[in-house]
């Protein structure tokens, strides 16, 4: 599952990125928690409409270090910069997943000349994120000197006994009962699960998402870049969302204006479990080529 990267040094520091190219449109990704740009996900719905993947570690992750942009201001010139490099000057979609909401959000705000649409999926928004019991239990499990050893248990905990190693990380990413979505994975869902949190680290990346998702003055300065966005905006989230609440999606979808909100039946943070997402993905493809 895990794909190729190149790393680019740029003025503000090394980056790490994939670029899969297929046709003029661009759409770059920008990860959630615990992911990098080797780890694709969400990605077959732009690959089938024909659209170039660019796909970043964001700051802590993969090969990215910290020092490169800790915030998402910081990282928007960064993102800018890079596209320059690669000959890239319109970007059809930026794409937000979980914790990349912000920097997507930041990035189009940054740039609305180079970005055309902006797509925030399961999205953390201008809410503190995440609920103090998570904060405190996440900053010490997935603190830098921790996370080696922290996901190292749970890689090995994936291989021997891939049931109890689903029900533990699925846990927090749905507000329904576990063994009814647990019960509800297909072979191939479970086999897409165990595949992705085989390969997930944190890194430094984590900690930092947290540190700036709590801190007021980010969030005031988040908020009023979403509500100077001007490109279309699609928000989609579930209302079973366990690791982000529905309520992030409901702010980004009155504060920036004229997005469309589009609530997924999905019974997790996972939208891309979901039985309603064929539909979900016809909107996604209809909304690039508006």
């Amino acid at each position: 599952m895990e794909r190729a990267t190149t790393l680019i040094d740029l003025p503000a520091g090394p980056v790490e990125y994939r670029l899969e190219e297929r046709g003029p449109r661009v759409v770059l990704m920008l990860h959630g928690g615990h992911m990098r740009a080797g780890l694709p996900l969400g990605e077959e719905v732009f690959a089938d409409a024909g659209c170039t993947v660019l796909a970043v570690s964001r700051p802590g992750y993969g090969r990215t270090p910290l020092a490169t942009g800790a915030i998402p201001d910081q990282f928007a010139a960064v993102i800018g910069d890079l596209c320059r490099r690669l000959g890239i000057d319109s970007l059809s979609a930026v794409v937000g997943q979980s914790a990349g909401g912000p920097t997507a959000v930041t990035v189009a705000a940054f740039l609305p000349d180079l970005v055309e649409r902006v797509i925030l999926e399961s999205a953390v928004g201008l809410l503190p994120w995440p609920d103090r019991r998570t904060r405190v239990g996440a900053s010490i499990v997935f603190h830098p000197g921790a996370e080696p050893v922290t996901w190292a248990l749970l890689h090995t905990l994936m291989h021997r006994a891939p049931g109890l190693g689903l029900k533990m990380l699925l846990h927090d990413l749905t507000r329904r009962p576990i063994n009814e979505l647990l019960a509800a994975l297909t072979t191939a869902q479970r086999a897409a699960l165990l595949e992705l949190f085989g390969r997930m680290r944190s890194g430094a990346g984590f900690v930092n998402d947290i540190r700036t998702m709590t801190a007021p003055r980010h969030l005031d300065t988040l908020a009023a870049y979403a509500a100077r966005l001007r490109q279309p905006t699609l928000v989609i989230a579930a209302r079973d969302d366990g690791a982000v609440p529905y309520a992030h999606a409901e702010t980004l979808a009155r504060t920036i204006p004229g997005a469309r909100l589009i609530t997924s039946a999905a019974p997790s943070h996972m939208i891309w479990l979901g039985d309603d997402y064929p539909a979900i993905t016809a909107a996604i493809t209809a909304f690039l080529a508006g």
